[in-house]
């Protein structure tokens, strides 16, 4: 389908981008092809011939009267299928919450319930503007049909550890799954150190060695992870992982709250991302993670909700928030993370972590994945310009960082499909139908009907 979307600010992403001007931005199939402002109708329609769009070739024209486009959301880190246990099991540390009362719980679902918990995320995630999700769950291929169905771009992790999934089985996922479709991807990955024994991750390695792969994990989330590991293998987790060998082609850890000078610079060297989840480990008092200090190292930081469980929502204005603040509270100085750096982080660096290249910024021959925000709102105002009709990009990454919320986004695009829209959702899905389907899982497995 071919769109025209005109009377936009456009917020690009690039590098050093000081403005969002009253651009044009046109869309064939499912990448951006013209991003611009025609000076008159010949200009325009030499562009069209340019981007192989025929004379009123547009299926659609959408006047944005001053709203903002930009890049989705990248939610970094993910476990869709939890919605499930969404409020049931609330206020607890991290090692009895999720012993006593998650794995138990999610031993009790089948791959079809973590097929409709997912879709229940998925409608979570576009009304918020996240159009990726690094999804680390149970059952690959029911995740897989979800996002698929829905027309939602997905990367899945591994999740092997001594009591789940088998390395044959990692194998199996990465290679099939990474074919399956242009919205699916698979990475290598293991749930954590802690829950997984020696062997195991020796031969996850190995694996990442076969495949010149990056491998992904929970890592260094907690006091008491890294304490235990100290006393299993004398070292940090990120010390003792990258003494097998797990982080020579890159990756990315989850949290990494509890990281030292040592495995700061560990994670820089071999370029392995971090993930942080500041909304759940807040709530699971796991701590705050020393963000600005991996910027000023180079370390590439990504930004994910984690699961439902644990946060209980999947709001990336809420994560943005936090991260901000919870930084410059833990640094003690008021400018420790820039709110552009905070929607770099959002955009531009899940797409790196996630290992999709055209999906975190706007530019021509990018994907399709954009998002647009309601300037009309009062939490948008004042329009912040530099004259001409211009938008000043750090003034208005300012208010969607400190004012900004979910009610903001007004239209949810991926892959050149408009997802959500004006609070109507079109995912090839009846919410009712799904609300029920939600409800019965619950009543099995929570309630106990």
């Amino acid at each position: 389908m071919n769109l025209r979307f005109y009377h936009a600010f456009v917020l690009t992403m690039e590098e050093q981008e000081k403005e969002c001007g009253d651009r044009e931005l046109w869309i064939r199939d499912d990448r951006i092809v013209y991003i611009g402002h025609p000076a008159d109708e010949e200009e325009r329609a030499q562009a069209m011939k340019r981007c192989q769009i025929l004379p009123h070739g547009f299926h659609r024209e959408i006047d944005c009267a001053g709203d903002v486009l930009m890049p989705g959301f990248q939610n970094a880190h993910a476990h869709s299928g939890m919605t499930l246990l969404r409020s049931a099991a609330d206020d607890l540390p991290l090692s009895e919450w999720l012993n006593q009362q998650i794995f138990p719980r999610e031993a009790m679902l089948t791959p079809q319930d973590i097929k409709t918990l997912t879709k229940l995320a998925i409608m979570e995630y576009v009304s918020g503007g996240i159009t990726s999700v690094f999804d680390m769950y149970l059952a690959p291929d029911e995740t897989a049909e979800a996002f698929i169905e829905t027309g939602m771009r997905c990367v899945q992790c591994g999740t092997v550890n001594t009591f789940t999934h088998s390395v044959s089985q990692l194998e199996d996922f990465y290679l099939r799954l990474n074919e399956l479709h242009p919205l699916m991807g698979y990475r290598l990955g293991f749930h954590a150190e802690y829950t997984t024994d020696f062997k195991l991750l020796k031969q996850i390695a190995a694996l990442s060695e076969k495949y010149k792969a990056p491998v992904y994990m929970h890592l260094s989330e907690t006091e008491r992870e890294v304490a235990e590991c100290r006393e299993r293998y004398g070292r940090s987790p990120v010390a003792f992982l990258e003494s097998i060998g797990m982080f020579e082609h890159g990756g990315a850890g989850y949290h990494c709250v509890h990281v030292s000078d040592e495995d700061m610079e560990i994670l820089a060297e071999k370029n392995v991302g971090v993930v942080t989840n500041p909304a759940s480990n807040m709530k699971l008092v796991s701590g705050i993670a020393p963000v600005a200090e991996m910027v000023k190292r180079g370390i590439c930081i990504a930004v994910g909700t984690d699961g439902p469980a644990s946060n209980n929502s999947l709001d990336f204005f809420k994560e943005m928030y936090l991260l901000s603040v919870l930084a410059k509270w833990r640094e003690k100085e008021p400018a420790a993370v820039s709110p552009m750096q905070i929607l770099r982080m959002a955009c531009i660096n899940g797409a790196r972590v996630m290992g999709l290249p055209d999906c975190g910024c706007l530019r021509e021959g990018a994907k399709a994945d954009m998002i647009r925000i309601n300037m009309k709102q009062p939490e948008m105002r004042p329009l912040h310009g530099t004259g001409s009709g211009k938008l000043e990009a750090e003034k208005f990454a300012a208010n969607l960082v400190y004012s900004g919320s979910k009610r903001d986004v007004c239209m949810t695009m991926v892959d050149g499909r408009i997802l959500y829209e004006n609070g109507q959702y079109e995912l090839n899905l009846s919410k009712d139908n799904l609300y029920e389907q939600v409800e019965r899982i619950a009543d099995r497995i929570v309630r106990g009907k």
